[in-house]
């Protein structure tokens, strides 16, 4: 079949009239956000009285459930799940694959008569038992050590996941192993939070704050994605295996008309994101927004903010249901960080704050003195804690993926910097200089009047080149890729921001206890601090050399690929300040770090032998077919044009096909990642950058592999 049939077959989509339809969401039977989620509501209908408030008094405390409350939970929620169609009930977790993970068990056990009966204990609510060996350890368990445990997590609810055929009880759960160790991204990022409430809590005290006990973070991720048509990916080994396109010439359009951002959405992906949409709103993701992304067939949706450990747990959900009904529109959803050579890839931005449990962002510049005061002293440990921990920030977004994209002028740079904006850059300096605005009232008189110039919620322009933008109310991390999970990330800022608002509260309590006013007080620190780590604020284009060479002045780390930042990860520093809050153990971080480092060389591994397999079984016949055509046409001047490229990529196979024969290096060690940038990325750019010339040479229905240009405007 010619390639423009396959185009036309692909661009024959549908409505076939079996979609969700358009309900009257004005009707009270048709609210069904959040239908699918044990909910506290769920939890006030279906609970006797005394347990739901126990129930939530111990969650709220933070305490260890007892048995007889869990046997009472557990029944609830195996009724309510059995309702909604569940047999099965899965301890969902998150390993450290960078994935989720399931196993499901029945409700039913046979009771000795030829019947069954559905049972459900509060021990199997709270505790599983998976195979700890089977997953990504870093050596905390060696292969024959299999026992691991999971553990209900009750600050997250459970879930249903609807399928044609039945449904799924999915319980929140932490993954820990034998030994009590973290294998999971839940634990540290529930242990982060718990340090994080501890030290703003405290901090909050000193600034007069009574009634705050629990200082909680959010995160909110816009969640960046490609779709094209399933007919094409089923078509590329390539993307099938690595999740990107390993060759491909760059099309004569691009993005370059700047003509898709925000365009008017196809009816097809139209009509497949109204379907994510309401399925995420069954489990009570909270999606806000949904637009076309800068490249042809790029998207995004973004969800409000919510607690960053439920907001990590729905981020997986987003992650699967795209995936999933991406598949019922004949389309088939890319979340690789760098799917298209050329082309913009996709990340992920972390919106990251923290609110009381009284209702008070604390990124929130307010409208009062006090709230002036608590905005300045909180977000003066933010800057702090990113100057303090930049290169640790990097290594948590590192990956095979990210080094395509960082730094290229569609993802913040590697350089980890923070934008705060004009204005609010200027109300430091002011503070720095210890003067004020005569023309302003509402300003810095000196150091005694801690009184904020009034503050628009955007107070200047966005600067896309940040990595740490702050964006109002929040700060906004912008180096995630799109396939990341949101916990390593979100437990390294939460326990470096615990860490520099415990310093802060120190020096605070210091001025304090010398008799200074609050204001006077809480205005030096933030002085003092914002003096010693203004080198990590930037405004400008980080894209630029003159920025490079200016942060290398300023002693800022230009960590450019995942070798040079996975070393982060069990520095001297991060060791500290991990150990300091109980968040992760030193074995516990080199853990994260080996298995990091494995999944880089194996990830490059899977790209090079694919590539080289590609390239020798499918491009070469290509063109050596063609070679044969023009030989029967005795053509001599394409002859000499085309010959010699074929020589030159049968000789880029066999490079590439050795280096992937013989690594050096212990396997598994940062030598031979180090080998697999230095040696096996060359050769597998060398063998594509023919394999590119070629395909604009082949005959097109000679050529096997579906081009950009139809992956990406066929719709």
């Amino acid at each position: 079949m010619k390639s423009r049939e396959h185009n036309v077959m692909a661009a024959q989509w549908d409505d076939n009239g079996e979609g969700m339809g358009a309900p009257d969401l004005t009707a009270p039977g048709q609210q069904i956000f959040g239908s699918n989620v044990f909910s506290p509501v769920v939890q006030r209908q279906r609970l006797p009285k005394a347990v739901y408030k126990q129930l939530q008094d111990t969650l709220a405390k933070g305490e260890t459930l007892d048995t007889s409350l869990a046997d009472s939970v557990a029944s609830a929620m195996k009724d309510w799940a059995m309702e909604k169609g569940a047999t099965h009930f899965t301890h969902w977790f998150q390993p450290l694959t960078g994935s989720t993970a399931e196993k499901h068990d029945s409700f039913y056990m046979p009771t000795g008569e030829g019947t069954a009966l559905a049972e459900f204990a509060g021990k199997e609510l709270i505790q599983g038992e998976p195979d700890a060996s089977s997953f990504p350890t870093g050596g905390i368990r060696a292969t024959f050590e299999a026992r691991g445990y999971t553990a209900w997590d009750p600050t997250s609810p459970a879930f249903i996941l609807e399928n044609p055929n039945g449904a799924l009880l999915c319980i929140p759960t932490a993954f820990a192993s034998w030994t009590g160790e973290a294998l999971d991204t839940k634990i540290p990022l529930l242990r982060s939070m718990d340090a994080l409430s501890k030290a703003a809590v405290r901090a909050l005290r000193l600034l007069g704050d009574d009634q705050c006990e629990r200082v909680f973070t959010t995160v909110g991720a816009e969640q960046e994605y490609f779709l094209i048509d399933e007919q094409y990916y089923y078509e590329r080994p390539d993307l099938m295996t690595t999740g990107r396109t390993l060759f491909g010439a760059k099309p004569a359009k691009g993005q370059e008309l700047d003509d898709h951002y925000f365009g008017s959405i196809p009816q097809r992906v139209l009509a497949c994101m109204l379907e994510v949409e309401l399925e995420l709103a069954k489990l009570g993701v909270p999606i806000k927004t949904r637009h076309n992304e800068v490249a042809p067939a790029q998207y995004e949706l973004a969800p409000m903010y919510e607690s960053s450990n439920v907001g990590a747990d729905h981020q997986h959900l987003v992650m699967q249901v795209l995936q999933q009904v991406a598949r019922d529109y004949g389309l088939v959803c890319l979340l690789h960080e760098k799917p298209f050579a050329g082309i913009n890839g996709s990340g992920k931005h972390n919106n990251w704050s923290m609110g009381t449990d009284t209702g008070h962002n604390l990124m929130d510049p307010g409208d009062t003195p006090a709230e002036n005061l608590n905005f300045l002293f909180f977000t003066s440990a933010v800057i702090a804690a990113v100057n303090k921990h930049q290169a640790l920030l990097r290594a948590t977004v590192a990956s095979a993926g990210q080094d395509h994209r960082l730094g290229a002028n569609e993802a913040p740079p590697a350089i980890i910097s923070i934008f705060l904006g004009g204005e609010l850059e200027g109300v430091f300096n002011l503070i720095e200089a210890g003067e004020g605005v005569p023309a302003q009232p509402q300003s810095y008189l000196g150091l005694g009047t801690p009184v904020l110039p009034p503050l628009p919620l955007h107070g200047g322009d966005r600067n896309r080149t940040s990595p740490f933008a702050f964006t109002g109310n929040k700060f906004e991390f912008r180096a995630l890729g799109s396939n990341q999970s949101l916990g390593l990330t979100n437990a390294v800022l939460n326990t470096i921001a615990a860490e520099a608002i415990d310093l802060l509260a120190d020096e605070l309590d210091a001025k304090l206890a010398k008799g200074e006013t609050l204001a006077e007080a809480v205005l030096e620190v933030v002085k003092e601090n914002y003096t010693a780590n203004k080198v990590v604020i930037f405004d400008g284009d980080g894209y630029s050399d003159e920025w490079h060479a200016e942060a290398q002045r300023r002693g800022l780390k230009n960590l450019r690929t995942t070798v040079d930042a996975l070393p982060e990860l069990i520095s001297d520093s991060t060791i500290e300040v991990f150990a300091k809050y109980q968040v992760l153990s030193e074995r516990e971080l080199h853990a994260r770090y080996e298995v990091q480092v494995e999944q880089y060389i194996i990830a490059l591994n899977i790209e090079s032998e694919t590539a080289a397999t590609m390239a020798r079984t499918m491009l070469l016949p290509a063109a050596l077919r063609y070679l044969s055509m023009i030989d029967k046409a005795e053509i001599s001047t394409l002859m000499d044009e085309v010959k010699p490229t074929v020589e030159q990529f049968v000789k880029e196979i066999r490079a590439l096909e050795v280096v992937n024969a013989d690594h050096e290096g212990q396997p598994g060690t940062l030598e031979e990642a180090a080998y697999m940038r230095d040696t096996v990325i060359p050769a597998m750019g060398a063998t594509r950058e023919v394999a590119d010339r070629l395909e604009k040479l082949v005959a097109d229905d000679l050529w096997p592999l579906p081009k950009y240009s139809e992956m990406l405007f066929v719709r």
